[in-house]
């Protein structure tokens, strides 16, 4: 196996060596450079051709959001992992850094006091994702402040296409999707497409860190005929609203009454997430049974599958996004691949796909592809 090509772009010295030392451990991958700005960046990796680039959003000279339109116009395919601080400033240039073709990001480590819990932090968010991002596996590690307490929910056996027998699927009562590399994005290109008078109520769990969740609901709700927000413990689920999960807490969604409520809790974190795909749709089939559209969207890991094989088990009917327009085909691939996925579809026909099974009963003819379900 040939090594993956690192070139690491960052102003800091103390980064720069870190990053280095940290990926240079790694058997398979290798720090092909470095540089202390983009103009040096952009003309190391035209010398060095490297595999993927990590890039520091601020640097003299040529910053990492105009590094990053270079890129991007010049080596449209090459993977970029932007370095970014848990502050507010920090999540909203890497939205903006997500929204302008930048595949991942990692945040800098809060603690420099400590280099060994600074490079440790640096590793177990790094290393998977220049794995995945260039198409080599590994099994994912906890990330930073999890403990052994993580649950890993196990992965579906493989299994044929699902199928259906004939007959009405209900009305779904509630739309629930998972996302996590590239979702911010794919978020961007669903969410603001769907109509004020939307039927169903949402609840979303992308994976990241607290800060960042709440500037991705304010950006989708300045986009959107709907209203996005963060969940905050007791919210009623409603039409109308799109409920985000806050980074580090696990959304449940519990009927109480009448009506359906949000709740957040940080127990231990599953597939290595809090918060975690599964856990929203174990507990929203728990809340509504049968009567969910579930959607699980481009990302790294299989969170989600499991809750996807609940949802499908109790009728609901589950989306993918497909493989050629995923920036990883992580979870989605891993509903695809144990048959929980009720279509595949492209990003460009999600939205169509969302509102074509959100507001009638669906009869469904199981002798037909998958693709080619009539409603």
């Amino acid at each position: 196996m040939a090594d993956i090509k690192v070139l690491v772009v960052d102003d800091s010295v103390v980064i720069r060596r870190m990053v280095t030392n940290v990926l240079s451990e790694d058997p398979d991958i290798t720090v092909v450079g470095t540089a202390s700005n983009g103009q040096i960046g952009l003309e190391k990796i035209e010398l060095l051709k490297p595999d993927l680039v990590t890039l520091d959003i601020e640097m003299p000279v040529l910053d990492g959001i105009g590094t990053l339109k270079a890129i991007r116009k010049l080596y449209p395919r090459l993977p970029v992992i932007m370095f970014s601080t848990l502050t507010e400033q920090g999540a909203r240039t890497t939205l903006d850094a997500l929204a302008l073709g930048a595949s991942d990001y990692v945040t800098k480590p809060a603690n420099m006091g400590s280099i060994p819990a600074a490079m440790e932090a640096v590793r177990e968010q790094l290393v998977p994702k220049i794995r995945a991002l260039t198409g080599r596996r590994q099994t994912p590690r906890p990330v930073s402040g999890q403990t052994s307490s993580s649950i890993t929910t196990p992965l579906p056996a493989k299994a044929a296409a699902r199928v259906r027998p004939p007959g009405l699927i209900p009305t779904p009562e509630v739309l629930v999707i998972g996302s996590s590399t590239g979702g911010p994005d794919a978020l961007l290109a669903v969410i603001p497409k769907l109509p004020a008078d939307f039927p169903l109520p949402i609840a979303i769990v992308q994976h990241m860190p607290p800060v960042f969740t709440k500037m991705l609901a304010q950006r989708l709700d300045l986009l959107s005929k709907l209203e996005v927000r963060e969940a905050v413990n007791g919210d009623v689920v409603r039409r109308g609203q799109v409920l985000i999960a806050p980074g580090d807490y696990h959304l449940e969604l519990r009927r109480e009454g009448m009506s359906v409520k949000a709740f957040l809790q940080q127990g231990p974190p599953e597939n290595f997430c809090r918060p975690a795909v599964d856990v929203m749709f174990r507990s929203a089939a728990e809340a509504y049974g049968g009567r969910i559209l579930a959607l699980i969207m481009t990302g790294m890991g299989h969170d989600g599958a499991q809750g996807a094989g609940v949802i499908s088990g109790k009728g609901g009917y589950v989306l993918a996004q497909d493989e050629q327009s995923s920036v990883v085909w992580g979870m989605p691939g891993a509903v695809s691949d144990a048959g929980f996925a009720d279509e595949v579809l492209p990003l460009t026909e999600i939205v169509a796909g969302v509102l074509r099974n959100s507001s009638s009963v669906i009869r469904f003819h199981p002798a037909q592809p998958k693709s080619e379900v009539t409603r």
